[in-house]
């Protein structure tokens, strides 16, 4: 069976075509080819021609003439394009030429790195120049360090480990530093919000030292989906770049249909879990032999439907092999998956966006996606890893009853008409810029000329002189303290470093996984169960202090899910505005968390069969926040309870509604209510960054608040529902008059 013959299946379905709303196909296209440059070696050309490749996609020639001259280049063009060659060819080329030359790839993981040093190990061998390729990351043996340090030409690595293994170092990388032409930074699109908030300080202080041993390295930058691309580039490195946006590569055909899961009962607007939809889809396809990736938004999601696909295919005599695959999960682990993949032996795979990124994974042919990922850049790079090889692929996109999925399922033209998301950062988040001037003045005593144009720099340098971190003589800032300040700073988030998870069945206890401290709060409690491929845990012990979760395992017919409880007070107004109806502002916040009970809930039907305590300790966080509050003449003839309920919706539509405009993923912000806020007496919605310091959503929010209630209103006023269901304002609930009206009063007085 062809995929378009599956698709066709699929649509004449009786159980399915009441679920499609949009069924859109994708032309191919074909490619626009050039010939090897004449200044490319002859060598190098002729090993590419003895692996198939006769002559280059237009992009990768222009890379190649761009970066030779000197310039700063960022290619932007669709995932399985080619973008690996547009900085192999002239990096290698280079180095052959000109044997000392040095080369720095940086992925921000450690399987992408993986990936390229199998691919550039062979093409290095049929060069036979001697090209030395290394990877150094916390994997390298310690004995081999030294020779790659010593001997590599090529040197891959990752954020984390130029930031605590090489920099601090650089004495023992002198050869490197004094010799480096070429720094690579491809996924470029992942360095965003916080991450890419640290990545800019990482490569600030890779090219102060690189200037310290006299050189100046080209970069090369690469992403397959972003709205900003130079300027991304431009914010991350401090350069100007010349942008290669324009595909020469061939593409397969692809279908991309929306799956919105019918209605079961429409008084309160709730419709079949997405999550059992999705695992339906995959089995149709997967039955028909399509190799089938399944995206879920998060690791409970994804061990629920892996779990869910490996009961079904259990009962078939010939069942699939399904894995699934998410952060926290061992290296060894995951590289057995990946290769499983690639091989074929693994027929489907259930992950989180961590398979996003370009790590080859073979030859699959569906993509399916439980919930809309987040972000439109998310969705294309989801739907990329299908199709690969030029082959035709489907996607499809089982949306949620989150607003949000609701809201681009009735606007489907919206998607495909809209460009990617811009990839924001805020280096000058405080936080962030202290710790990595810590850094700095650890790897090199830094100048005052140096922060010159910087008040706030030369602020934190002050402060830190005052706390005995550094001396200052002669307009330099010394590191005297006795700590390590690397090690300090995660470069993933603004917090501490994560939690080990120790499977302690057996006598002798195994680490099994990671996980990150918030994540953690509201995933390992003492009760909890935790889902690890086709194994379940319970929390035995969860040591908040020293990091370390301890578990055991169990067969249990029901998995935990938890919520924050969460208070916020105002520590200062940066802007407000003030209409007849409301006051919006924005400014610092101080944020309390403490997770106060868990649910238990059956599989498959997702019913609550109980509940249990959890003793955590409250976690504070300054950041910046933005707030609406509602005018008393809008509320006065309504209850305490109408207020709150009303608030409640408005926070929901806020929280799912708001990623579309700031381009950020639901997880990066928090949502509020309070039916009479302290700072103002009014009633309040209270939207912040969940990173400490924020990362500038709030501010962004200020600014386009009006977008995103007018969608807010045209989501509530269209749903088909009765007084509320969760694709809107949340489950309905049984008071004197809708609460769904109100809101709807609420968003019109707020944006007449």
């Amino acid at each position: 069976m062809t995929i378009r013959e599956a698709v066709d299946f699929l649509c004449r379905d009786r159980y399915f075509a009441s679920g499609i709303v949009f069924r859109h196909y994708l032309s191919p296209s074909e490619g626009k080819y050039q010939e090897f440059p004449e200044a490319c070696s002859k060598q190098l050309v002729t090993v590419y021609k003895k692996r198939g490749i006769d002559k280059l996609y237009s992009h990768q020639s222009e890379a190649y003439t761009a970066v030779v001259e000197g310039n700063h280049v960022v290619i932007v063009t669709p995932t399985a394009s080619g973008k690996t060659m547009c900085y192999n060819l002239p990096v290698i080329d280079t180095i052959i030429k000109e044997p000392e030359t040095r080369a720095l790839y940086i992925f921000p993981t450690k399987a992408l790195a993986q990936d390229q040093l199998n691919e550039l190990e062979e093409l290095c061998s049929l060069v036979g120049s001697g090209i030395k390729v290394f990877t150094y990351d916390g994997d390298t043996p310690v004995d081999a360090r030294r020779s790659v340090r010593r001997m590599a030409n090529l040197v891959i690595t990752n954020p984390d480990m130029l930031h605590t293994g090489i920099l601090p170092h650089h004495p023992r990388w002198i050869t490197l530093f004094e010799n480096l032409k070429f720094v690579v930074i491809d996924e470029m699109h992942s360095y965003r919000g916080v991450f890419g908030s640290h990545m800019a300080h990482v490569i600030r202080r890779l090219k102060r030292i690189a200037r310290y041993y006299g050189s100046q390295p080209v970069f090369i930058m690469c992403s397959a989906t972003i709205a900003n691309p130079e300027e991304l580039a431009s914010r991350l490195t401090g350069e100007r770049f010349h942008l290669i946006s324009e595909c020469g590569a061939p593409r397969g055909g692809r279908y991309f249909i929306f799956y919105n899961p019918p209605v079961v009962n429409e008084e309160l607007g709730i419709r079949r879990s997405s999550l059992n939809e999705a695992q339906r889809l995959a089995g149709h396809f997967l039955d028909r032999g399509f190799k089938t990736i399944v995206f879920a938004k998060s690791r409970l999601m994804v061990e629920l439907l892996g779990r869910y696909l490996r009961e079904r295919e259990k009962k078939k005599a010939r069942g699939k092999n399904v894995k699934t695959y998410r952060g926290g999960y061992l290296p060894k682990e995951r590289r057995e998956i990946e290769k499983g993949l690639r091989s074929g032996d693994i027929d489907g795979v259930v992950c989180t966006n961590a398979m996003e990124l370009g790590v080859d994974i073979g030859e699959l042919d569906v993509s399916i996606m439980a919930g809309y990922p987040g972000s439109i850049a998310s969705t294309w790079q989801q739907a990329g890893r299908a199709g690969r090889r030029n082959k035709e692929s489907v996607t499809v996109l089982v949306a949620s009853s989150a607003p949000l999925d609701q809201y681009l399922v009735r606007h489907p033209r919206y998607f495909l008409e809209q460009s990617p998301e811009m990839g924001l950062i805020n280096p000058e988040n405080f936080i962030i810029k202290a710790e990595h001037l810590k850094c700095a003045s650890f790897e090199l005593p830094v100048a005052v000329e140096e922060v010159e144009d910087d008040p706030e720099a030369l602020e934190i340098l002050e402060y830190l002189v005052d706390n005995r971190f550094l001396h200052s003589v002669d307009d330099r800032y010394y590191w005297i303290a006795d700590a390590y300040p690397a090690h300090e700073v995660s470069l993933r988030s603004v917090g501490a470093a994560n939690v080990v998870i120790m499977d302690v069945t057996d006598p002798n206890p195994v680490v099994i996984g990671e996980m990150d401290r918030s994540s953690a709060m509201t995933m390992l409690y003492e009760g909890a169960i935790y889902l690890h491929q086709e194994g379940q845990y319970q929390v035995i012990r969860f040591d908040f202090d020293n990091g370390r979760a301890y578990v055991k395992k169990v067969r249990a017919d029901y998995y935990t899910d938890a919520d924050l409880a969460v208070d916020i007070k105002v520590l200062n107004v940066f802007s407000q505005q003030e209409t007849g109806a409301a006051v919006k502002k924005w400014g610092e916040v101080m944020v309390t968390q403490m997770p106060m009970v868990y649910k238990k809930i059956k599989y498959r039907t997702h019913e609550n069969v109980g509940y249990g305590p959890i003793n955590l300790p409250q976690e504070d966080m300054h950041t910046s926040g933005f707030w609406l509050s509602i005018g008393s003449e809008v509320t006065q003839n309504m209850s305490n309870e109408e207020k709150e309920l009303a608030l409640l919706g408005l926070a929901n539509l806020y929280k799912n509604l708001t990623p579309i405009f700031l381009m950020c993923d639901s997880q990066d912000i928090g949502v509020a209510p309070q039916v009479k806020a302290v700072e103002s007496g009014l009633p309040t919605v209270y939207v912040y960054d969940r990173y400490p310091g924020g990362i500038g959503l709030a501010e962004g929010l200020f600014k386009t608040n009006e977008e995103v209630m007018e969608a807010a209103l045209d989501m509530v006023k269209n749903c088909g529902c009765q007084g509320g269901c969760p694709s809107c304002i949340g489950p309905p609930v049984s008071t004197t008059r809708s609460i769904k009206e109100v809101v709807v009063s609420i968003l019109t007085r707020c944006l007449e």
